[in-house]
C-alpha cells in the first residue's frame, strides 16, 4: 500500500507542479498508472469517474460505479483500481489536506458533508445536468488555483470546495432518497434485525445492540447510520435502540414470570439497577410497578 505524504507527492502522479500546499486538482487522463495502486492519500478527496476503466475498490470492497459518478475519500481510506487497460482513465480528482479546515468557515460547516463518513459501496450517479454542475465546480477550483495569488485566494478556494461539497451532498441525498423503498427498507430491516437479536438470548452473552453494531450490519459507518435513522425516524439511533429494548422488556415483564434481575440480564444489562433506571426514565414507572399495573389492567 502507498501512503501519500503531501501535495508534492500527489501532484507527481499527475505530472504537474504544486500550486497550493493544501489543495490540488488532478485530471485522471494525465495520471501515472501508479495512482491506481492501493493508496491512502491521507487527505479528503472527491473523484469524478467520467469513464468506466476498471474495478474500483475502497478499503478492499468493490464500489459500484459507471461513467459519470462521484465518490469521496477520507484520510485513512485505501482506494485502488483493477484497471481495464483497453480503456483510458477519464475524470477529475480534488484532494485537500485536513489542515485546510482549521479555523475556517469550511471547517465549521464540514459536519454537513457526512458522505465522507459513509462506507456504502455505491458511487453517486449523476444526470447530465448534475455532471455539468460538478465539472463547473472542478473548473472553478482549478481556475482559482491557477490565478495569481492575492489576499482573497484562500477564501475563494475554500468557497469553491464548499460549493462542490454542497452539490455532492445534494446529489448524494437525492440518490438515496429516490432509491426504491430505501427509507422503508432500512426501517423494516432494522426493526426485524433488532427484534430478532433481542429475542435470541444473545444480549445476555454479547451485550445490548449498539449503534456501531447496527451500522456494521448495514455496512455503514456509525455516523452515517445515525444520520439515516434521524432522517427516517426523526430520532437518534441511540434513542431508537433504547425504545426497542424497553419494548422487549415490557413483553418479558408481561408474558413471563422472570424477575426484574432476570429480565435485565436477558436484555444485556450488567446491573439490574441500570435497567430499572432506564425503564423508569422511559416509561415513568419502575419495572415492578409496570408489571403490576399493566397486569391488573389486562385481567379487568
Amino acid at each position: 500500500m502507498i501512503t501519500v505524504k503531501d501535495l508534492d507527492e500527489y501532484n507527481q502522479y499527475f505530472h504537474q507542479k504544486t500550486i497550493h500546499p493544501l489543495v490540488a486538482v488532478g485530471e485522471l487522463s494525465r495520471a501515472d498508472l501508479r495512482l491506481f495502486e492501493p493508496t491512502d492519500f491521507g487527505m479528503y478527496c472527491v473523484v469524478l469517474m467520467d469513464e468506466d476503466f476498471g474495478e474500483l475498490q475502497k478499503n478492499g470492497k468493490s464500489i459500484r460505479y459507471k461513467a459519470g459518478t462521484l465518490f469521496s475519500l477520507r484520510p485513512g481510506q485505501v482506494v485502488s483500481m483493477n484497471l481495464d487497460y483497453t480503456v483510458r482513465p477519464r475524470g477529475w480528482m480534488l484532494a485537500f489536506r485536513p489542515e485546510l479546515l482549521e479555523k475556517t468557515g469550511l471547517g465549521r460547516d464540514f459536519y454537513m458533508f457526512n458522505f465522507f463518513s459513509s462506507d456504502t459501496v455505491e458511487a453517486v450517479e449523476l444526470s447530465d445536468t448534475e455532471r455539468g454542475v460538478i465539472l463547473n465546480c472542478f473548473a472553478t477550483i482549478l481556475a482559482e488555483l491557477n490565478t495569481p495569488t492575492d489576499y482573497l485566494s484562500d477564501q475563494l478556494i475554500r468557497l469553491g470546495i464548499g460549493q462542490l461539497l454542497s452539490y455532492f451532498k445534494r446529489f448524494h441525498e437525492r440518490q438515496f432518497s429516490e432509491a426504491k423503498g430505501h427509507g422503508a427498507t432500512l426501517v423494516q430491516e432494522m426493526d426485524i434485525m433488532v427484534d430478532n437479536y433481542l429475542s435470541s438470548g444473545l444480549p445476555a452473552q454479547k451485550g445490548q445492540p449498539t449503534v456501531s453494531w447496527c451500522a456494521e450490519q448495514f455496512n455503514l459507518s456509525p455516523n452515517y447510520f445515525g444520520d439515516l435513522v434521524r432522517k427516517e425516524l426523526h430520532t437518534t439511533a441511540q434513542d431508537y435502540l433504547q425504545e426497542k429494548i424497553i419494548s422487549a422488556a415490557k413483553r418479558l415483564l408481561l408474558d413471563t414470570d422472570m424477575s426484574v434481575s432476570e429480565v435485565a440480564e436477558e436484555l444485556g444489562f450488567s446491573y439490574a439497577n441500570h435497567f430499572s433506571r432506564m425503564f423508569a426514565k422511559r416509561t415513568g414507572v419502575s419495572p415492578l410497578k409496570f408489571r403490576k399495573t399493566a397486569g391488573s389492567k389486562g385481567s379487568d
